[in-house]
Protein backbone atom coordinates (compact mmCIF):
# COMPACT_ATOMS: atom_id res chain seq x y z
CA UNK A 1 0.00 0.00 0.00
CA UNK A 2 1.41 3.42 -0.90
CA UNK A 3 2.42 5.84 1.84
CA UNK A 4 3.10 9.55 2.00
CA UNK A 5 5.08 11.69 4.38
CA UNK A 6 3.90 15.17 5.27
CA UNK A 7 6.63 17.73 5.76
CA UNK A 8 6.38 21.04 7.60
CA UNK A 9 2.99 20.23 9.10
CA UNK A 10 2.01 23.31 11.11
CA UNK A 11 1.57 22.68 14.84
CA UNK A 12 -1.90 24.17 14.78
CA UNK A 13 -3.05 21.85 11.99
CA UNK A 14 -1.56 18.86 13.81
CA UNK A 15 -3.47 19.78 16.99
CA UNK A 16 -6.70 20.24 15.03
CA UNK A 17 -6.35 16.89 13.32
CA UNK A 18 -5.58 15.15 16.61
CA UNK A 19 -8.64 16.76 18.23
CA UNK A 20 -10.81 15.75 15.29
CA UNK A 21 -9.47 12.20 15.45
CA UNK A 22 -10.30 12.04 19.16
CA UNK A 23 -13.85 13.26 18.52
CA UNK A 24 -14.31 10.53 15.92
CA UNK A 25 -12.52 7.94 18.05
CA UNK A 26 -9.93 7.27 15.34
CA UNK A 27 -6.18 7.29 15.16
CA UNK A 28 -4.53 10.34 13.65
CA UNK A 29 -3.61 8.33 10.55
CA UNK A 30 -7.17 7.09 10.05
CA UNK A 31 -8.51 10.61 10.53
CA UNK A 32 -6.15 12.04 7.91
CA UNK A 33 -7.23 9.29 5.50
CA UNK A 34 -10.90 10.07 6.19
CA UNK A 35 -10.33 13.79 5.56
CA UNK A 36 -8.51 13.06 2.32
CA UNK A 37 -11.23 10.65 1.15
CA UNK A 38 -13.95 13.20 1.92
CA UNK A 39 -12.09 15.89 0.00
CA UNK A 40 -11.78 13.88 -3.23
CA UNK A 41 -15.02 11.88 -3.12
CA UNK A 42 -17.60 12.81 -5.73
CA UNK A 43 -20.36 15.00 -4.37
CA UNK A 44 -23.40 13.02 -3.31
CA UNK A 45 -26.71 14.15 -4.68
CA UNK A 46 -29.14 15.13 -1.99
CA UNK A 47 -32.52 13.41 -2.18
CA UNK A 48 -34.70 16.30 -1.05
CA UNK A 49 -37.92 14.30 -1.13
CA UNK A 50 -36.47 11.59 1.10
CA UNK A 51 -35.06 14.19 3.47
CA UNK A 52 -38.42 15.95 3.75
CA UNK A 53 -40.17 12.64 4.41
CA UNK A 54 -37.64 11.87 7.16
CA UNK A 55 -38.23 15.30 8.73
CA UNK A 56 -42.00 14.80 8.66
CA UNK A 57 -41.63 11.43 10.40
CA UNK A 58 -39.39 12.98 13.03
CA UNK A 59 -41.84 15.82 13.68
CA UNK A 60 -44.70 13.32 13.97
CA UNK A 61 -42.76 11.37 16.60
CA UNK A 62 -42.30 14.54 18.68
CA UNK A 63 -46.01 14.55 19.45
CA UNK A 64 -46.64 18.29 19.24
CA UNK A 65 -47.03 20.94 16.59
CA UNK A 66 -45.88 24.54 16.38
CA UNK A 67 -47.69 27.20 14.43
CA UNK A 68 -45.85 29.64 12.17
CA UNK A 69 -46.77 32.41 14.62
CA UNK A 70 -45.16 30.51 17.51
CA UNK A 71 -42.04 29.93 15.44
CA UNK A 72 -41.83 33.68 14.74
CA UNK A 73 -42.19 34.38 18.48
CA UNK A 74 -39.36 31.93 19.27
CA UNK A 75 -37.15 33.64 16.70
CA UNK A 76 -37.84 37.10 18.08
CA UNK A 77 -37.30 35.92 21.68
CA UNK A 78 -33.85 34.64 20.81
CA UNK A 79 -32.75 38.00 19.41
CA UNK A 80 -33.11 40.04 22.57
Amino acid sequence: MPAITLKALPDRLHRQLKARAARHQRSLNREVLAVLEESVAPARRLDVDALQAEMRQFRARLGFTTSPEEIDQFKRAGRR
